[in-house]
């Protein structure tokens, strides 16, 4: 069974909410969308305080290529145009939206029917995946429309479906897999549209066998689409190790993207997302969400609206357990620990994960004892242990030097450290640094 060469740990699986069939959560009383939901520049709003919106209203629109619009996930007035405090715990621009029913646009198609055929261009597929929103689900949040149009010289040979879910606790993807799967299949064929490609791989993790087999029989309908099931190893979701696993091709680092060596990644939500917004004319709105810990009263897999905030969908998975130590957006490797928990949920909110106090305490960092086991698990065949260092000491032309830029932020040096030592933390912020200065010199240029 295929996977990736290089590194990789393997964590506790923890799939908690695996057996947890997706549930419809509640409206909030209030809707708080942040203008940053996805890399690129911000979204600018383009409504004010007091107009009515529907769900599927357009309420701030793309700041550029690389960016996407939001929509409103609710209907009811626009209470202001203000500031709140996202996952990242800084305050950044968003719309509060005060609820008032579930009004929707006219143009959104709501029936269940499958819809397979579609006449549209490659360039009108593209069109209709920007102008809806959708970017990668998988918590990147890359625009969409931007990875299906290669730069000049670059070709797509094949598609490729993260449907891997690697990181711990974390079931929004399998479950989706397990309930929606023609509509992902027909995501996909929309995709390889788009692409201009004729094949198509879905990678899966071997730890999700039921979705591996609904797979595999529902894709013998549709042509060029293989399910490649992976063995289990973390961080097997990053796109140049699932690459390296699917079609054994490895992304030269540190310049090089997946379109250079002909492949297209995207999240198995993403296709879903796609679906719904070429076939259905539904924007990107809502997304499946993983509420989970080994305290919690209910692990759960919630459909959620945008905008809705975090200690919503912990109350509707049963409350806080008493011994909360940390909650964190996302799963335990690359997830980060939230400041409070009226954050909102936004296109990249994969999970949320309530880590008891025990799980939450981190060991006292002891001195590096040179085992190079980071070095060994490092997936990108770095060096984090001299990363980490070097970002300490704030040596930043050095940490340049030594491809800092390269690292995907996967945590398997800090997981695999006998020494305890913080080296992700160091390692983020010595990227942060070092990208900050890259953007200012290239400014002047």
């Amino acid at each position: 069974m295929k996977t990736f060469r290089i590194g990789g740990v393997h964590p506790s699986e923890n799939k908690l909410s695996a057996g947890k069939a997706i549930e419809t959560l509640t409206l909030p009383k209030q809707a708080v969308f942040p203008l940053s939901q996805h890399i690129g520049a911000p979204a600018t709003a383009i409504v004010k305080k007091g107009d009515v919106v529907k769900v599927g209203t357009k309420i701030a629109e793309a700041g550029g290529f690389v960016s996407a619009p939001i929509f409103s996930s609710v209907s009811g007035k626009v209470n202001k145009v203000d500031t709140v405090i996202d996952a990242s715990g800084y305050r950044k621009p968003a719309i509060f939206i005060d609820v008032d029913g579930d009004e929707w646009e006219e143009t959104i198609d709501r029936s269940t029917e499958l819809v397979k055929e579609c006449s549209l261009t490659p360039e009108e597929i593209v069109a209709k995946i920007k102008e809806a929103g959708v970017v990668g689900m998988g918590g990147a949040c890359f625009p969409t429309h931007v990875k299906l149009c290669p730069p000049p010289g670059c070709k797509a040979q094949c598609v490729i479906i993260n449907a891997v879910e690697c990181e711990p606790y974390l079931t929004a993807d399998h479950r989706l897999m397990l309930e929606k799967p023609e509509q992902i299949l027909v995501g996909v064929t929309l995709l390889m549209k788009a692409a201009k490609v004729n094949k198509a791989y879905i990678g899966i993790e071997n730890n999700k066998p039921d979705a591996i087999k609904l797979m595999q029989e529902k894709a013998v309908a549709y042509p060029g689409i293989e399910i490649v099931p992976l063995k289990v190893k973390y961080p097997q979701g990053g796109e140049k190790q699932l690459i390296d696993a699917v079609i054994g091709r490895q992304v030269p680092a540190p310049l090089a993207i997946p379109i250079n060596v002909g492949a297209v990644v995207q999240n198995v939500g993403t296709a879903y997302a796609v679906y719904e917004a070429v076939q259905k004319s539904k924007p990107l709105f809502e997304r499946v969400v993983t509420v989970t810990g080994k305290s919690v009263k209910n692990p759960s897999n919630f459909l959620t609206r945008m905008g809705t905030p975090i200690s919503q969908l912990i109350e509707a998975a049963g409350g806080m357990p008493e011994d909360t130590g940390k909650v964190i957006g996302g799963g335990p490797m690359m997830g980060k620990a939230l400041a409070n928990t009226e954050v909102p949920i936004c296109k990249g909110s994969s999970g949320v994960l309530l880590m008891n106090d025990k799980e939450a305490a981190r060991a006292e960092a002891q001195p590096c004892i040179r085992c190079a086991k980071c070095v060994g698990v490092c997936p990108m065949g770095l060096e984090p242990f001299l990363l980490a260092t070097l970002s300490s000491y704030k040596e930043w032309e050095r940490v340049e030097k030594e491809d800092i830029m390269s690292c995907i932020e996967c945590g398997s040096c800090q997981f695999t450290c006998p020494s305890h030592r913080p080296m992700l933390d160091y390692i983020r912020l010595g990227k942060g640094t070092v990208g900050g200065i890259i953007r200012a010199r290239n400014a002047k240029k």
